[in-house]
């Protein structure tokens, strides 16, 4: 297996279990937890559906909602949210459980944490919104347009789909020359994440990086800094691997659904563009999909790209 396909496998799992089956706005310096500062946007927070959610925004225009995914928080988007703040209101969300949002006990499967989105955009004073996700964010996503797709406007999902049966078929151990998506079952155990991982959460984040990503040299040392302290607690640990206990429940949730009626965008890497396009068929009845030239990391990897494609698909 060469050392390309080996680090797209991030990605294809997903995609082949796809297969198978308004708070005050608060100044936030970088010391300050976890949060970094990006120019001409600002943080805010906003208690909704039971959880105090973190929340990023800048720009003028039609509502885009942005969502990321694990190791990282709405940072993983800084390369494009200038770009996008151009055309929209940029409004990126720290997921429950994620950076600066609450921590709580529980409601990690994707449609609670869709149902979170939905009561802030209703808070903001917006009927629908476009939303793109990636990662996990892209299944919160997929659960957004399910659940409420009078309003989803567009939805974009990158490099991931909704959890689906075909999660069950992914190999732990993986024939010769094969990739482990071992985090998947690792982060379903309880506790033993938290105390192997809490103060040395870099060593994974680095590991991730380095063999998921087509150029991890793209994800800076700064933006390893952020992601390491955002998940370096075991309180934060905990409420992260929450998203991967749920997946039993998504998977449930899941077959409840008709096929998404907003236009749909598969954002995916070119490894694993080929499944996505091949899932969403079976997912949305308007879709298309689109390439990009990069590992998992879709936005830091190849940020004109993505910035380019999301402007044309919800402009």
């Amino acid at each position: 297996m060469t050392e390309l396909n080996r680090r797209s496998m991030f990605a294809l799992g997903a995609g082949i279990a796809a297969m198978g089956a308004a708070g005050a706005g608060v100044a936030s310096a970088e010391s300050n937890n976890h949060e970094a500062d990006l120019p001409g946007f600002k943080h805010n927070y906003a208690q909704v559906n039971g959880v105090r959610l973190h929340y990023v925004t800048g720009g003028r225009g039609e509502p885009l909602v942005l969502l990321p995914g694990w190791p990282q928080t709405w940072w993983e988007y800084s390369k494009i949210m200038p770009a996008l703040a151009a055309k929209f209101r940029v409004i990126v969300v720290d997921l429950r459980g994620m950076g600066g949002s609450e921590k709580p006990e529980g409601g990690y499967d994707k449609k609670t944490m869709a149902a979170d989105i939905h009561e802030l955009v209703r808070k903001l004073g917006y009927a629908s919104v476009n939303i793109a996700g990636h990662d996990i964010g892209s299944q919160v996503a997929f659960s957004f347009a399910a659940n409420f797709p009078q309003a989803t406007r567009k939805v974009a999902l990158l490099d991931v789909l909704h959890p689906d049966e075909g999660y069950y078929q992914l190999p732990l151990l993986p024939r010769p020359g094969g990739f482990s998506l071992w985090w998947f079952a690792f982060n379903q155990v309880q506790s033993l994440p938290e105390q192997l991982l809490a103060g040395r959460f870099r060593f994974l984040l680095d590991w991730l990086f380095a063999n998921t990503a087509f150029n991890p040299a793209a994800i800076d040392e700064r933006s390893r800094q952020i992601y390491a302290r955002a998940y370096n607690s075991p309180e934060a640990i905990r409420a992260s691997n929450g998203w991967y206990k749920a997946f039993h429940q998504d998977i449930a949730d899941g077959k409840t659904y008709a096929k998404l009626t907003p236009p749909v965008l598969g954002l995916a890497s070119v490894l694993s563009h080929d499944q996505m396009a091949a899932a969403l068929p079976n997912l949305a009845t308007t879709f298309r999909t689109a390439a990009i030239n990069a590992g998992h990391w879709l936005s830091e990897e190849a940020p004109d790209d993505v910035a380019r494609e999301l402007t044309a698909f919800f402009g």
